[in-house]
């Protein structure tokens, strides 16, 4: 049923490609994100579920200060 919609679409074929596109750019400008960030915040954010809950409001307040 959809496929002879889209087919009728003139350039549908591009679709995949600028969203394959798309989703591997995300993906690597997360991963350059994380390799550049900061060894300390890591460290803070594994320990972050082993914290009490009363914590969670100022550990992401320490969080966002560090990052500025």
């Amino acid at each position: 049923m959809f496929s002879n919609n889209l087919t009728s679409i003139e350039g549908v074929e591009i679709f995949p490609i600028v969203a394959l596109i798309l989703f591997v750019l995300f993906f690597i400008v997360v991963v350059i994100k994380i390799i550049k960030m900061d060894k300390k915040v890591i460290k803070k954010m594994e320990n972050i579920p082993l914290e009490d809950d009363d914590n969670d409001f100022t550990t992401k307040i320490e969080l966002q200060n560090e990052n500025k």
